[in-house]
């Protein structure tokens, strides 16, 4: 409990929060023995600065949606945002970026993450031009469930070939994702290999060791989780290059900090403080798509 202590201490941590939380109960959720560690470190200002997006305008976007055979006949909406200076039809490569669980595709831009303002902030600033695309993938974590659907499949066998029919350059995609999107963008891109993925780019992935501590709507059953779960599969993405991020004060730091470990080489990014949500994700948004466009095809 040292460390937790010192933590603490160093927050400077009050009598009133220590009232709310008990000082037991603090500490066990520092050590992650209860749950809790974002609240902790939300109240107590240790997730640093909040994120903002960037105030340039965008780029022009281009919309649409089609019925997924792969998500068993649902409607998936998509988005791709193009960087200022560019236009629909360009024959632009694409960053593809996949929602964290309750989101849509609608999430990656605008007053969510607004990574088609940061993407214009990333041109304005001498990064080489590519488009982010998002599409709606529901919320079975990319990857096909006892059900048949498959938003994974959807993404590479039918979202993929649409944005190369409207002109699009997918003959090697970068993958983005946040949280559940992380997971998924991780999982794709060990599918895929370098053959088809430039880089991926994974912040605050949703990963977990056991079926029994994940989730409850990301696996079917143990079975599904060992088929899909991405530790063990590091060696995978050996030849891809990786960007993961997460903060400290993330539920999921452990998981990330235990699966960074074992990636060889070390992906870039890292760990400071910064929780599980947009105030985090946008505040590392430039330097990830920064890192996108150096390996870009």
């Amino acid at each position: 409990m040292r460390l937790a202590r010192r933590t603490l201490i160093g927050a400077g941590i009050g009598v009133a929060a220590l009232g709310v939380l008990g000082a037991g109960t603090a500490l066990a959720v520092e050590e992650r023995l209860l749950p809790g560690r974002s609240t902790l470190h939300e109240i107590l200002g240790l997730d640093g600065a909040p994120g903002r997006i960037p105030s340039i305008a965008p780029g022009p976007a281009l919309d649409g949606s089609f019925v997924s055979a792969a998500r068993l006949g649902a409607t998936c909406r998509w988005t791709v945002s193009f960087p200022p200076g560019s236009k629909p039809g360009d024959a632009l490569p694409v960053l593809v970026a996949l929602h964290g669980y309750g989101g849509d595709h609608s999430s990656a831009f605008g007053s969510g993450l607004g990574l088609d303002r940061f993407l214009a902030q990333a041109i304005a600033t001498g990064v080489k031009p590519f488009a982010i695309a998002s599409v709606d993938g529901g919320n079975t974590y990319w990857h096909r469930r006892a059900s048949g659907e498959d938003a994974g499949a959807m993404v590479t066998e039918e979202f993929l070939p649409l944005l190369a029919r409207s002109g699009l350059d997918v003959s090697r995609v970068s993958l983005f994702g946040w949280s559940m999107g992380g997971y998924g963008a991780l999982h794709l891109a060990g599918l895929l290999g370098t053959a088809r993925v430039a880089s991926v780019v994974a912040e605050s992935p949703a990963i977990w060791h056991t079926v029994q501590e994940a989730a409850h709507t990301a696996f079917d059953d143990s079975a599904d989780f060992a088929a899909n779960t991405v530790f063990g599969r590091e060696a995978a993405l050996a030849r891809v290059p990786v960007r993961i991020d997460c903060g400290t004060g993330d539920g999921f730091y452990p998981n990330v900090q235990d699966y960074v470990a074992g990636l060889r080489p070390r992906p870039a990014g890292g760990f400071e403080p910064g929780g599980h949500n947009n105030d985090f994700w946008r505040r590392v948004a430039p330097a990830q798509l920064a890192f996108v466009g150096r390996h870009l095809p």
